[in-house]
């Protein structure tokens, strides 16, 4: 089959197109023919050598790799234990995570059945593909964890804040991946949701759900917004703190990506932060899929590339202001 490895960490241009194995299946396992891949933050960091963690906590990583969790596609064998999920069946979901032996950007996978669901039939593989990672994060922050284990960032089990009718959402990088599904499940709860992106993004974003929307390079949102329930920042980074005094007291910061804040302050203002690590949950993944076929949850592609041209697709990922998610096609 033809798969996508790397044989070194680098940037894009590590990423080789050829021939490996179709893989075995073991128990517990169904084969699934790929249709499509969703591209992550992840298999960037994986690529690049995990460099933005600290090198005492860096995996070891044992070359050549084949990269990504998030796929679509049609089970071709499945193991003599497998129940639920039969030859034929089209199937959508995150393997492996967190762990980085996903091995998606390929045209053939070994899936644990645990972490599959049925494909939604309201959305085709390109769709489903790039939900996975990025819904089920949505969905563990904001509905169900689904899991007792503790963050690693901050050695806690998050606990999700019930949204109700009324409170007020803040996401900020609302248009990418985790944000543009964070928009539509605190709109699905009843919240108010303010979505902070660049102005190029607002119909889309207005499109989805959001009630109100500020161009983060016209307005900061700190000057125009108080008192919200809750705010969700996927951007992260060392200026995460300005969006701690547009929370009322009693506030909760849920930051995505690594992002640091003040112990000290954050008491001072009442507000918690809570993070989690998202993980694999083909059950949740079915509930989610339900919701696809309701309508009430939409997939953004930013764009699609062919497998053989995923370097390409990890610099689109490099430049940012990504709408929705970028995915790789394998079966046309």
């Amino acid at each position: 089959m033809k798969a996508i490895q790397f044989h070194e960490a680098g940037g894009p241009e590590v990423l080789r197109y050829g021939e490996v194995p179709v893989p075995g299946i073991g128990p517990g396992e169904v084969l699934v023919r790929v249709h499509a891949v969703g591209i992550n933050p992840p298999d960037r960091y994986l690529r690049e050598g995990m460099k933005v963690m600290p090198a005492g906590m860096r995996p070891a990583m044992e070359f050549p790799l084949i990269p990504g969790t998030d796929m679509s596609g049609v089970v071709q064998a499945a193991a003599p234990d497998v129940v639920g999920f039969a030859v034929g069946d089209e199937v959508f979901g995150m393997l492996r995570f967190p762990g980085f032996d996903g091995r998606a950007y390929a045209e053939y996978v070994a899936a644990p059945a645990s972490e599959l669901a049925h494909k939604p039939a309201g959305i085709d593989h390109v769709q489903a593909a790039g939900a996975p990672m990025a819904v089920l994060t949505a969905w563990q922050y904001l509905v169900d964890l689904g899991h007792d284990v503790p963050s690693p960032f901050t050695g806690r089990v998050h606990r999700p804040v019930p949204i109700t009718p009324g409170m007020t959402v803040l996401v900020n990088g609302a248009a990418g991946g985790v944000g543009h599904f964070a928009v539509q499940l605190a709109k699905w709860k009843g919240a108010h949701v303010i979505a902070v992106a660049s102005g190029r993004h607002e119909r889309f974003l207005r499109k989805l759900g959001a009630d109100e929307f500020i161009d983060y390079t016209r307005t900061r949102a700190a000057d125009v917004v108080s008192g919200a329930d809750l705010v969700v920042d996927t951007v992260g980074g060392p200026d995460s703190s300005r969006f701690l005094t547009v929370l009322r007291r009693g506030g909760t910061m849920l930051p995505v990506f690594f992002a640091e804040y003040d112990p000290e302050e954050t008491a001072r203002l009442g507000i918690t932060v809570s993070t989690i690590q998202v993980r694999s949950n083909g059950p949740q993944l079915a509930g989610i899929g339900r919701l696809f076929d309701e309508g009430g949850l939409q997939v953004g592609v930013d764009s699609t590339y062919p497998l053989s041209e995923a370097g390409r697709a990890h610099a689109r990922a490099a430049q940012g202001h990504i709408q929705g998610k970028i995915v790789l096609t394998v079966v046309s």
